[in-house]
């Protein structure tokens, strides 16, 4: 199912508003990755970069080429897991989040 451009919008806006929420989406991306959620995982990715840091930043920080990346976190992106972990950890670097494993 397609979201439709005000969901979209709504998303991008608050995460800009709220850095609680960011940081809460930002750990379900994790958990989704963990979990093996692929689509999952690139979505929020790709709400995050466009909420926050821009395609351009993250190509310029990461060495990647910036239409390489839209293509990782489109819905049909397919990242090795050696480069979806750089740009998770360049995200979380750039939102000045900390991501700690915790058993429970």
């Amino acid at each position: 199912m397609a979201l439709t451009r005000e969901y979209q919008e709504t998303v991008i806006e608050r995460l800009r508003e709220d850095r609680a929420f960011t940081a809460a989406i930002f750990a379900e991306a994790i958990s989704a990755f963990v979990e093996g959620d692929k689509a999952t995982t690139l979505s929020i990715l790709r709400d995050l970069v466009h909420a926050h840091i821009s395609f351009k930043v993250l190509a310029e920080e990461t060495g990647f080429d910036e239409k390489g990346i839209h293509r990782m976190l489109s819905s049909r992106g397919n990242p090795t897991t050696q480069n979806l972990s750089l740009l998770i950890h360049t995200i979380e670097k750039d939102l000045n989040l900390r991501l700690e494993v915790k058993a429970i």
